[in-house]
């Protein structure tokens, strides 16, 4: 489909010099526009000439600019750019498919949609508001020698609630490397302002991020993300459970041992196995003595999960205490470790119960639409344009 276009007649001063200049007529400009269902739109732009009549200015030769239609020097209309940014946000688009709809090179494009995500990611008002801050790493590349840099990025994650109590989850930032000084850096860049706002900040059990939250948000509650921390109760099960198996059997699990057949009842909530689950716990625990070390560790998990699935938060905060109470003097040693572990972290981990769940659900959700979008695009080598492009799809930048 084509269509031409054209501006009505107006009188135009030389940009320079300001003298009234004639016409030198029009020209056609062909420009690429939103399609119309599958038909690709052509612009045909009859764009006005004008020559300076005025012998001393170097202007000589001027064309007309219309902003609101196309940048200047642009092959595609400002229209066709932000169609093109709202299918990357909302469509899981790529700019290679967009451009074959435009018909236009993937450069063409990217190169009309960069400036504007640039601008979006400069606006430091889109870090207005934050009172809960997640942060979480992510490989962002894992063996493409072509890419440059550290494969861990830090990415900063807003999970202020509404009004309602609901979390709203954006991606503010992804910065390179997964240290301290990475997400310090960042907090700093950030002004005295942001840091006093934030009053949860949600982390998950990794000492550097820790560290910068204690120098750079002193205000903030530091909250222990509740699924890392049934997390490291779960694996804690798996390291007992193969060590006896091990130790009775002299080999890792197989078929028809006792131990290998529970391995994935052991990882269940109690609240969720049926009761044939539970037969095939109790035969392959009573099966030897030795188990017995498993189903400690069993029960502590689940103590521990307790914690979190507490209707009632003080009830919760209770069972959390006796955790830190005993598992540290489990004679079952990965227990044990456990139990030193959640005590180092004692106001980290008992500020879930007192921050209203406080946790970083919201993080590991934004980690899910990157790592969508990083398989929809095949991987990334420009670690710049993959912050606009997370930063977009993940609901950082806002038009």
């Amino acid at each position: 489909m084509t269509v031409t276009v054209s501006t009505p007649w107006q009188m135009m001063g030389c940009p320079d010099c300001g003298v009234v200049s004639p016409s030198r007529g029009r020209r056609r400009r062909v420009l690429h526009d939103v399609p119309h269902g599958d038909a690709r739109v052509r612009l045909v732009w009859r764009q006005r000439l004008w020559r300076c009549p005025e012998k001393g200015c170097p202007r000589g030769t001027f064309a007309e600019q219309v902003p609101a239609l196309v940048a200047p020097r642009g092959s595609i209309t400002t229209r066709a750019v932000t169609w093109a940014i709202g299918q990357l946000r909302r469509e899981h688009a790529t700019i290679a498919g967009l451009a074959r709809r435009l018909a236009v090179s993937w450069w063409a494009l990217w190169r009309a949609v960069r400036p504007e995500l640039e601008r979006l990611a400069a606006d430091e008002s889109r870090f207005a508001g934050v009172t809960s801050l997640g942060v979480d790493e992510h490989l962002w590349h894992h063996s493409d020698r072509r890419a440059k840099g550290p494969k861990e990025l830090t990415g900063m994650v807003d999970l202020t609630r509404d009004a309602h109590g609901r979390v709203r989850a954006r991606l503010l930032d992804l910065v390179p490397g997964r240290s301290k000084k990475a997400y310090a850096d960042w907090l700093k860049e950030r002004g005295e302002d942001f840091r006093k706002n934030v009053q949860v900040a949600a982390l998950d059990p990794f000492g550097g991020y820790k560290s910068a939250i204690d120098d750079e948000l002193e205000d903030a509650t530091a909250v222990l993300d509740a699924f890392h921390v049934v997390k490291l109760g779960t694996a804690v099960v798996d390291e007992v459970r193969r060590r006896v198996q091990q130790a009775t059997t002299g080999h890792r699990g197989r078929k028809g041992d006792p131990l290998f057949g529970i391995q994935t009842i052991l990882r269940a909530g109690a609240e969720n196995l049926t009761d044939k689950q539970k037969e095939r716990l109790v035969r392959a625990i009573e099966a030897d003595e030795a188990h017995d070390e498993v189903f400690v560790a069993w029960r502590c998990a689940q103590d521990l999960r307790a914690a979190y699935r507490a209707a009632d938060l003080a009830d919760g905060r209770q069972t959390a205490e006796r955790v830190l109470a005993t598992f540290h003097t489990c004679p079952i040693p990965e227990v044990a470790r456990l139990g030193r572990t959640l005590r180092r972290w004692r106001a980290a981990f008992l500020a879930y119960f007192t921050t209203n769940r406080a946790n970083n659900g919201g993080t590991e959700a934004i980690n899910g639409i990157i790592e969508l979008h990083r398989r929809i695009a095949r991987g990334y080598r420009n670690r710049d344009n993959y912050r606009l492009r997370m930063l977009l799809a993940a609901g950082g930048l806002t038009t």
